[in-house]
This record gives structure tokens, C-alpha cells and sequence, in this order.
């Protein structure tokens, strides 16, 4: 996410422990499958919840972090990605990181590194693209509390322009971060414990200057870098949209269908606006059920109540080595949930 005003929404609260899943009255979508697997309807909970991030812990339950819409960061919890009960926040008005004077907590990833949760955060105000920058807090529990470690780097020390929008990832033993907004994407080693940056490490520009909220997902030989165009915070004029591209090296090239480059901004679209929901944009870790069904977390602007982003979840299916989401737009209503083991 990027550059928004921090409100809190105190009605958020007064959903915890129920399901935040709405019916709307918008006409069913077909289904390729018809069989008694249970529906839902987009969104999955019908407050803002914007650049979501999500963990499988070791309880068995997701646990989903959120740029702070809920101050301190929200953390929400579910056995099945469409019902989510809110749990409480990352940090406390005395914990929270304050690196960044009056910055913001935006974008976080979750990570769980050496026996405890690692939580990679954004912090920033809106226009500060020179002072923002990505700290660390860890946690034995996924619900907190996050101890801060402070910051791993600000743009102006890392000489990287908006220095927002962390992930995480590992590869041969080595820890990497992953960052950047509308100024490159870029990537540093870390050190081994996560907690910091290798000494020495040189960071690498990675794609071009169109994108944001970097995932990076491996599958079947390639690495799939899913990210974000457009504008992420403009109600329903939002025009933020998920892409795609592939490569078979972590670090690049990233291509798009057509082996056009991403460092040069060519990408394929995942998914796009439709006439119930726009602003499309910044997903999450891709989860799969217990059927080997691949699911995306994400955010959008919902056109019959755009305040705010709200938090969808679709199916990920892949189509000759490229993941395709049904119609590349939102699913509305009536989709299959994922399916779960019953004994679990």
C-alpha cells in the first residue's frame, strides 16, 4: 500500500470473533464445479484491510497482518481464509517502531525464521519517499507481541527512492529481501538470522519503475514475481492492478508471455477492475488447501461502499505454466471455499 492517510476504524473491533463475509445482490457467478463444497462472497471482511500478509502457524490457524487502517497494525485469524476474526495489533502506542516521525505501518510481511515470526514492516508518511524505510520486529507467538528491532534501512541511506513494501524470501541458504515502489524493485542479502543486512551485501535492481508490493512465488522450476501498477488509494478511481511475470533465476529476468522484460515494465495481468470491485492490488503469499487448490489474498475498492480497501480472496489456477485467476477479475459471489481436512 502505499501513502495513505492513517484512520482508525474503531467498527472493526466490534467484529471480532464473528464473520466479517457479507451476502450482496449481485448476480451469481458459474461455477465450473457444481458440487456441495460450501460458497462465499467477496469480500472476506468488509473493512479496510489494505496489502495483506499471511502465515500458516504452527496452531494450525492463518494469521493475516495489514497496513495499519487499524492502528498498530491489525492482526486477524482464520482456520479457512474467509472467515476472520480480529485478534488485536502488532505493536502498542508504546511499542510501535518511530524511526519515521509520524510515519505510518504500512505493508508488512510475515515470515517465521529460526523458531519465531518475523515481521517485516514499511514505515512512512505520504510524500516522505526519501525518510521512509523497512524495519524488523520479531515474536514467539503469531499474535504478539512484536518486539521492534528498528529499522533495517531508510531510501535515502540505501540510496533507494520510496524504500517501502518488504518480502522476504530464502533460496540455497541465503536469506534476500525484496522491495520497492514506482521507483524499481529492488533486492539485498540478509544476514542470517533475517534480522538485518549482510555486511557488505550490494543491493540489485530487480524490475522496472511501474510496480509495487512484490511477491515472489516458486513453482514447478520457475520463480513467479506477482506486483502491483497503478494507483492503490483513490476510492473508486483506483486504478491498482495485480501483474505477473516469470523467470527461471530468483534474481532475473522476470518476462512476461511474450519473453518482454519487467525491468522494462511488461508484465501479464492477473487481475483486473470489474463493476463491483476496483483498486485490485497488492497480494498476498499464495496459500494452498488441503485439495492442492492455490488461493491469493489481496485488496480492493468495493464500488458500493469504497470506504476504504477491503479483503478478497480468489483461486489461483495455473494455465501452461502461468497462474490465471477466473475472468482476471474479483470473483462476486457464490465461489467454492477452499477445502479443508475435516479432522483437523
Amino acid at each position: 500500500m502505499k501513502n495513505v492517510v492513517i484512520t482508525i476504524f474503531t467498527g472493526a473491533l466490534l467484529l471480532a470473533g464473528c464473520s466479517c463475509n457479507k451476502n450482496n445482490e449481485e448476480k451469481p457467478e458459474e461455477q465450473e464445479n457444481v458440487s456441495e463444497q460450501p460458497v462465499y462472497d467477496n469480500p472476506v471482511v468488509d473493512y479496510s484491510l489494505p496489502d495483506p500478509t499471511v502465515i500458516k502457524a504452527e496452531d494450525g490457524s492463518f494469521y493475516l497482518y495489514a497496513t495499519e487502517d487499524i492502528r498498530n497494525m491489525p492482526i486477524h485469524k482464520s482456520k479457512n481464509l474467509v472467515d476472520w476474526e480480529y485478534t488485536g495489533t502488532a505493536f502498542t502506542e508504546d511499542s510501535r517502531p518511530d524511526f519515521e516521525p509520524q510515519g505510518g505501518l504500512w505493508a508488512p510481511d510475515i515470515n517465521f525464521i529460526n523458531d519465531q515470526y518475523v515481521l517485516y514492516y514499511s514505515m512512512s508518511v505520504w510524500g516522505g519517499e526519501w525518510t521512509c524505510g523497512i524495519g524488523v520486529a520479531v515474536s514467539d507467538s503469531p499474535e504478539g507481541p512484536f518486539t521492534d528491532l528498528g529499522k533495517l534501512f531508510r531510501s535515502n541511506e540505501i540510496d533507494v527512492q520510496n524504500s517501502i513494501d518488504p518480502f522476504y524470501i530464502e533460496e540455497e541458504g541465503k536469506k534476500y529481501l525484496f522491495w520497492g515502489s514506482f521507483r524499481g524493485i529492488y533486492a539485498i542479502e540478509l544476514s542470517d538470522d533475517g534480522l538485518s543486512l549482510k555486511p557488505g551485501a550490494e543491493k540489485q535492481q530487480i524490475a522496472g519503475t511501474a510496480y509495487e508490493g512484490t511477491y515472489i512465488h516458486r513453482k514447478d522450476g520457475f520463480w513467479y514475481m506477482f506486483a502491483s501498477i497503478g494507483s492503490c488509494c483513490e476510492g473508486v478511481n483506483s486504478t491498482y492492478t495485480t501483474v505477473v511475470g516469470r523467470s527461471d533465476n530468483l534474481f532475473g529476468p522476470f518476462l512476461d508471455k511474450d519473453g518482454n522484460r519487467m525491468m522494462d515494465n511488461n508484465h501479464e495481468v492477473l487481475i483486473r477492475k470489474n463493476n463491483r470491485f476496483v483498486g485490485t492490488g497488492h497480494n498476498s503469499e499464495i496459500v494452498s488447501d488441503d485439495a492442492g487448490n492455490d488461493w491469493l489474498l489481496y485488496h480492493a475498492v468495493d464500488v458500493k461502499n469504497p470506504d476504504g480497501r477491503v479483503l478478497m480472496l480468489d483461486r489461483v489456477s495455473w494455465i501452461d505454466g502461468w497462474p490465471e485467476v477466473k475472468n482476471d477479475t474479483p470473483g462476486i459471489r457464490d465461489i467454492q471455499m477452499p477445502v479443508w481436512d475435516k479432522s483437523e
